[in-house]
């Protein structure tokens, strides 16, 4: 292997040597909304016409999954690395900020397929799925996955401790992912907290994935892939500008 492949392969193995928690954990997460809110609501909410609310809910349950997962694997290595003084390991080898971006946004890709492929997994025993569009799904997951690695990158490299990364989790994704349409179609909300919502990034990202599944959206998947491309490109750049300076990794 190349370099970047060991430390691709190295990020990989990390979550994978604890599949229960990192993958079998946010399965079981997403079951449970899915148990409690399909149950609760199947009955009382219809979105897109004929799409049940059990269905509608399943691939805004695998996105968010998917996208709080990406960002965590990056996220809590680097943190984990800086932590522990390992990180100094890294910084002997000729690895390129490239590599490091390659690397540690790839294992996080990978995470995050894996959690929502579980996700789906585990949603066919409640309901049918239809795949209209399925590209626009491969779009929007490889560019969810990708963007929150980076972001992810960017949490672990401004972080010091693991206090100031929750409060990056806590206070920033999760709330963005949770407001953004997992659980409900925009146009359920009032005027004000639609216009709110279409200042979210991740509200895009949920909503063009969605679009794969039906063949209908909240917004123009066209819209939304012009959203997502622009902000990955802006999170992806910050993240490989701040390895470049080894911002808070170089003493």
């Amino acid at each position: 292997m190349t370099g970047w492949q060991m430390l691709f392969y190295k990020e990989v193995m990390r979550f994978w040597r604890v599949v229960g928690q990192t993958v079998g954990g946010p399965v079981l997460t997403a079951m449970l909304y899915l148990l409690i809110f399909g149950h609760a609501l199947e009955s009382h909410v219809k979105v897109y016409g004929q799409v049940s609310y059990t269905a509608f809910l399943v691939p805004g349950l695998a996105m968010m999954s998917l996208l709080q997962n990406a960002f965590a694997n990056s996220s809590s290595s680097l943190i984990a690395s800086k932590v522990m003084g390992n990180l100094v390991f890294l910084l002997l080898t000729p690895l390129s900020y490239w590599h490091w971006f390659v690397a540690y946004v790839g294992a996080s890709i990978v995470r995050g397929l894996v959690v929502a492929l579980g996700v789906f997994a585990v949603a066919f025993f409640f309901t049918e799925l239809s795949f209209v569009a399925p590209v626009w799904i491969a779009v929007f997951a490889l560019m969810g996955a990708t963007l929150m690695g980076a972001l992810g990158l960017i949490a672990g490299l401004h972080s010091e401790k693991f206090e100031q990364l929750a409060a990056f989790q806590n206070f920033i994704v999760m709330p963005m992912t949770f407001l953004s349409g997992v659980f409900y179609s925009i146009h359920s909300l009032p005027p004000f907290w639609q216009k709110v919502s279409h200042v979210n990034p991740f509200f895009y990202m949920i909503d063009g994935f969605r679009y794969g599944f039906f063949g209908v959206s909240d917004v123009s998947p066209w819209l939304s892939l012009g959203v997502v491309s622009a902000t990955l490109m802006v999170v992806s750049l910050t993240a490989l500008y701040l390895l470049r300076i080894g911002y808070r990794i170089r003493s």
